[in-house]
C-alpha cells in the first residue's frame, strides 16, 4: 500500500457543526464505558462528510473527543483510503476504478476522460471544483467499466457517457446513479435471461394447485374375541 500523509496545507481549527456533533454523541453513546474509542472510524467519517476530507485539526479534535492519543487517530486516517487527507473537489470527489475487469472494458478511457476535464490525478482541478484518482475494485465488475462519483456508483460507462456525467456536476445537476445502459442491477445487457416468467415467483401457479384429498381413514380394529 502506498505512503498516505497528511495534506501539507492544513486549517487553523475544525468543529463539528450542531447537526453532525449530535450524530459523533451519538456514535459514542453506543459504546460501553471505556470502549468509546470504537467510534473513532464513525467520527471520521462525520469529519469526511462535513468537510470533504479528514485534517490535522479534525483528528485533533476527534481524539479529544475520544480520550485517544493522536497518533492513533492519525494511524486509523492514514490506513483506511476511504479517508481523503487532502481538500477535494467542491463539486465532486471522482473515483475510477482501474482493476482488471474495468480496465479490460475501458477503464483507461475514462481516465483519458478525467485527465482532460479535470487534470491530473490525485490533484484538484484548476477551479477547485474537481478531484481525481484511480481506485481498486469497488464491487461492481459485472457492470464495468465504473467510476464512484461523491456517494454513488455510476456503471457500465463509456468516455462519452462519462464526459457528459462530469458535465452535468459542473452545471450543477445530480445524474441519477446506476447504469447508464438501464441496466437492472447485475443482470445480462439486454435484460435478465432467467426467471422471464412472473408466474415462475410470483405465486399465482400455487392457487391454481388443487387441494389434495385428505389421506384414507385407517381402517378399524376388529374387537377382541
Amino acid at each position: 500500500m502506498s505512503v498516505r500523509r497528511l495534506s501539507p496545507t492544513q486549517p487553523e481549527s475544525f468543529a463539528f457543526s450542531p447537526e453532525s456533533l449530535k450524530t459523533a454523541m451519538w456514535w459514542i453513546a453506543k459504546f460501553p464505558e471505556g470502549r468509546q474509542q470504537s467510534a473513532v472510524i464513525p467520527l471520521l467519517w462525520l469529519v469526511q462528510k462535513q468537510e470533504g476530507w479528514v485534517s490535522e485539526p479534525a483528528i485533533r479534535v476527534v481524539a479529544e473527543m475520544l480520550g485517544m492519543a493522536q497518533i492513533r487517530v492519525l494511524e486509523v486516517a492514514t490506513f483506511y483510503t476511504m479517508f481523503m487527507l487532502e481538500p477535494v473537489g467542491s463539486v465532486a470527489l471522482v473515483q475510477v476504478c482501474g482493476t482488471t475487469p474495468c480496465m479490460l472494458r475501458g477503464s483507461g478511457d475514462l481516465m483519458s476522460v478525467c485527465k482532460k476535464k479535470i487534470g491530473p490525478k490525485d490533484h484538484l482541478s484548476a477551479d477547485g471544483k474537481f478531484y481525481w484518482q484511480e481506485v481498486e475494485c469497488m464491487g461492481a465488475c459485472s457492470n464495468a467499466p465504473m467510476a464512484a462519483i461523491n456517494d454513488y456508483y455510476y456503471e457500465d460507462l463509456t468516455a462519452e457517457s462519462f464526459e457528459a456525467l462530469l458535465d452535468d456536476f459542473a452545471a450543477g445537476k445530480s445524474p441519477k446513479p446506476g447504469s447508464a445502459i438501464g441496466r437492472q442491477g447485475a443482470a445480462p445487457e439486454g435484460g435478465p435471461a432467467t426467471l422471464s416468467d412472473p408466474s415462475l415467483y410470483d405465486g399465482s401457479r400455487s392457487k391454481a394447485i388443487k387441494k389434495l384429498p385428505n389421506a384414507a381413514p385407517k381402517p378399524k380394529k376388529e374387537p377382541a374375541a
